[in-house]
């Protein structure tokens, strides 16, 4: 049987346009207002990149699920993401302010990094994940063209300050992997858990 439609559970807007791009019918299911949605992407002490990312969005996927029952929604799958950016074992996640994104730029100079995005979906009592691992290489950035991209704002809020789709994609010189996965939502994956919750994808 085919399922009309999923919630999302995520307020990135990337997230929902690569939905619509899977021609996926969706509805947000967004954080309220006494929920503390930054508390749960805390990091843990010798936390690994990937244990870290797939255990933030199974804590997002329980709040989802919580959020859903107190709300009375209709049934559907509830679909939840988190991307992390990882320096060998060092998790860079989203800026505090302008100079942490430039600290954080500094590190990805030159270098190769990983991007971990986690998925989970749930549909009814049955819950699915998958992780995507890709690679990113950032060519050797000057003084200045870090100081140009962190006063266009673009990296804040956003895992190891920078957006692939955006601006930052003039700074990069290979990638390795899931280009969705980099942008927040891995789109085989996703298609993957999709299917198997009842959609057509």
């Amino acid at each position: 049987m085919s399922l009309p439609f999923v919630y999302l559970a995520s307020q990135s807007p990337r997230r929902a346009q690569l939905l619509d791009q899977l021609g996926v019918q969706h509805r947000l299911l967004l954080a309220d207002a006494d929920e503390d949605a930054e508390a749960l992407e805390a990091t843990r002490v010798r936390e690994a990149p990937a244990a870290y990312v797939r255990r933030v969005t199974a804590l997002k996927l329980d709040a989802a699920v919580a959020r859903h029952a107190r709300q009375s929604l209709p049934p559907a799958p509830i679909l939840c993401a988190d991307t992390t950016v990882a320096l060998g074992a060092k998790i860079l996640g989203k800026p505090e302010d302008a100079k942490d994104a430039r600290r954080m730029l500094r590190l990805l100079s030159g270098s190769t990094h990983r991007v971990l995005t986690a998925i989970a979906l749930q549909h009814g009592k049955r819950r699915h994940a998958a992780l995507s691992v890709s690679r990113v290489r950032f060519a050797p950035l000057t003084a200045r063209q870090i100081d140009d991209y962190v006063e266009s704002g673009e990296p804040l809020g956003k895992a190891g300050a920078y957006a692939v789709q955006g601006r930052a994609a003039a700074m990069i010189e290979h990638i390795s992997g899931s280009y969705s996965g980099i942008m927040g939502l891995p789109m085989y994956e996703t298609a993957t858990l999709l299917r198997l919750a009842g959609l057509r994808v």
